[in-house]
């Protein structure tokens, strides 16, 4: 297994990466970001793959995540980026761009993935729920510690619309919400993830958990444990390294 593996994380606005040595989970150098190309065409967020790799003069094992689903290196679906991938190969097209193996996964299975293993989920039993709030809402669901992959709960429907629509962190944007109103809306929607799923623990991830002194106290409705992210906005990165170590 490769120790240390270039991770990229692809999000809706932003791509990241980073190596990562991952028997530790650590970051070997500061995270390059650049945005997302618009509109999101596989050939152009594949330019950018590219130059993400040329920036840290890379030549191991790449992962990278995608924010949709994502089956044997094929993406599925793509409610944030271009309907141009669904059905796409998309480990080849990166394999070509960097020029090595490549996995490709969900971005907040990488996350999840990260966080159980090096963060806020580290031995914990039961049920767990990783949630990302950004672009969308992703989320990722453990059970005593081993992955269900390509959970897309952030498509839930709550009052007629997705609730990423409701409740992302661009919806706070979009709608200009106050810290209490747009908790209101992320309360609402994790009482209906609770009911269908009882997860012991939520963890909540994404840019917006660098803030969640200002929303995670005002999360009332919920019984679950809820804590942020501790690999905050890494965690898409550590966790695509992982899925390219082999």
């Amino acid at each position: 297994m490769a120790m240390h593996v270039l991770g990229i994380d692809i999000g809706g606005s932003g791509m990241k990466a980073a190596p990562v040595d991952v028997t530790t989970g650590k970051l070997l150098a500061d995270r390059q970001k650049l945005e997302t190309p618009r509109p999101a065409l596989p050939d152009s967020v594949a330019v950018v793959v590219k130059q993400l790799t040329t920036a840290f003069s890379w030549s191991g094992p790449v992962g990278i995540t995608f924010p949709g689903v994502v089956t044997d290196g094929v993406t599925r679906t793509a409610a944030n980026l271009d309907p141009a991938w669904i059905g796409l190969d998309a480990a080849s097209l990166f394999s070509k761009a960097t020029g090595g193996q490549v996995r490709v996964l969900n971005d907040a299975d990488a996350a999840g993935v990260a966080e159980v293993k090096f963060g806020a989920g580290v031995g914990q039993k039961g049920t767990v729920l990783m949630l990302t709030f950004g672009t969308g809402i992703g989320s990722a669901l453990f059970t005593e510690g081993i992955l269900v992959p390509n959970t897309e709960f952030g498509h839930i429907e709550i009052r007629g619309q997705d609730a990423e629509k409701r409740a992302s962190e661009r919806a706070k944007e979009l709608h200009d919400l106050s810290w209490g109103k747009w908790a209101g809306r992320v309360d609402e929607y994790l009482q209906h993830i609770e009911a269908l799923l009882s997860p012991n623990l939520i963890i909540v991830g994404g840019g917006i958990s660098k803030q969640s002194d200002k929303w995670v106290p005002r999360l009332t409705g919920i019984r679950a444990r809820i804590v942020p992210a501790t690999l905050l906005n890494d965690a898409g990165i550590v966790g695509a390294a992982m899925a390219g170590a082999g």
